[in-house]
C-alpha cells in the first residue's frame, strides 16, 4: 500500500532552502551541469532584486540558490537560467538563450521547487516537490 505524501512540504525547520531548483537535459537524459541560475524577487515598484545565485552541480541541482532558513515573504519571484552558456559549453546551438520562470509565493511556510527540463529547441517546467 502506498503512503500518501503531502502536496507541499513545509520550508521552516527543514534542512533545505525554501526555494530550490534543478535542471534536466531531455536531449541527453542527464542532469544539466554547471548552469548559472539566479533568483530574483519583484518589489512593489516592479523592480527585480536579486536574492541568490548558484550553478547546478553534478546532479543538476542548485543547493545554494538561497540559504537554509531564509525567510520567504509573499510575492512574485523569478528564476533565470543561462541556457545559452550551458549549450555553448556542450557545443550545441540552442534556440532559447535564457529561460525565465516567474512564479508566485503565497504560503511562506511551504517549500517551492522549480524544475526545468531543457533541450536545444524547447523547455518545460512545473511546480515540483
Amino acid at each position: 500500500k502506498l503512503k500518501k505524501r503531502p502536496d507541499r512540504l513545509p520550508a521552516r525547520g527543514m534542512s533545505r532552502p525554501p526555494i530550490t531548483s534543478h535542471i534536466l537535459d531531455t536531449t541527453t537524459g542527464r542532469p544539466a551541469v554547471d548552469v548559472s541560475v539566479k533568483l530574483f524577487q519583484r518589489g512593489a515598484d516592479g523592480a527585480w532584486t536579486q536574492l541568490g545565485e548558484d550553478r547546478t552541480n553534478s546532479d543538476g541541482r542548485c543547493p545554494k540558490l538561497l540559504q537554509v532558513g531564509h525567510t520567504l515573504v509573499p510575492g512574485v519571484y523569478r528564476c533565470d537560467f543561462d541556457t545559452a552558456g550551458y549549450f555553448a559549453a556542450n557545443k550545441t546551438k540552442g534556440f532559447y538563450p535564457e529561460v525565465n520562470i516567474i512564479f508566485e509565493v503565497l504560503a511562506t511556510d511551504e517549500h517551492y521547487h522549480i524544475p526545468l527540463l531543457i533541450s536545444p529547441f524547447g523547455y518545460s517546467t512545473y511546480r515540483g516537490s
